[in-house]
């Protein structure tokens, strides 16, 4: 499974790129936001960081609007992938941007239905969000699996990017219901490292090494 990192900031995301644990990014206007910086100029700089997509997300609601903005942003950077929303307009406009060559991340999707329809309008990426659907006591886990086997059914090129994600165990269930990508914030990455008995050992072996009066340098 891909790690992609939902976030703008610049610094948190070199650090992960320098780890190998970046293979994209996804951002969104709350998270441009959230940056304080004039949106192309942080999307160009993510873009000429990560070797993988970055996610730019469209705010327009009308289709025409929507793929003026949409070949505005992919004019960004090479890697840009162009995000749209799950609507009929955002679907015309996956179609049309894909036509031309145009990655697109088709987002907000909670719905095998919406999946199938991003799939049929030909998005690079479908963006199942995870947390929003477990707010209102549903398995977002669940949605993940459906769309796995739909798309494996019919041989769907659509990648499935799970979104939404809040917790390490998000993590884990995507990718063990089969998801292509996980994106996340950056803390949910770090966390992924970190386990009581990985620390309880830890401690345990510094002890018994203190003991020997040893010196490694």
């Amino acid at each position: 499974m891909k790690f992609f990192v939902d976030t703008a900031d610049i610094d948190a995301i070199r650090e992960l790129n320098d780890l190998g644990m970046v293979d994209g990014v996804t951002t969104n206007p709350s998270l441009i936001h959230k940056s304080g910086r004039d949106f192309k100029e942080v999307t160009r700089e993510i873009a000429d960081m990560v070797d993988g997509p970055v996610s730019a997300e469209v705010v327009a609601l009308d289709a025409d609007t929507m793929l003026a903005e949409g070949r505005h942003l992919a004019e960004i950077a090479p890697n840009v992938c162009v995000k749209v929303p799950l609507t009929w307009a955002g679907l015309k406009t996956c179609k049309t941007l894909t036509d031309a060559g145009t990655q697109v991340n088709v987002t907000l999707c909670f719905s095998v239905n919406q999946a199938l329809l991003a799939a049929k309008a030909g998005a690079t990426y479908v963006s199942p969000f995870i947390g929003r659907l477990d707010d209102l006591n549903l398995d977002g886990m669940e949605l993940i699996r459906e769309i796995r086997e739909v798309y494996d059914n019919f041989a769907f090129d659509t990648r499935i990017l799970s979104a939404s994600i809040r917790t390490v165990n998000h993590m884990k269930e995507a990718a063990l219901a089969g998801s292509d990508v996980a994106t996340a914030p950056p803390g949910v990455i770090r966390k992924m490292a970190d386990h009581p008995l990985t620390d309880a050992g830890l401690q345990a072996f510094l002890k018994d090494w203190e003991s020997t009066g040893q010196k490694i340098l």
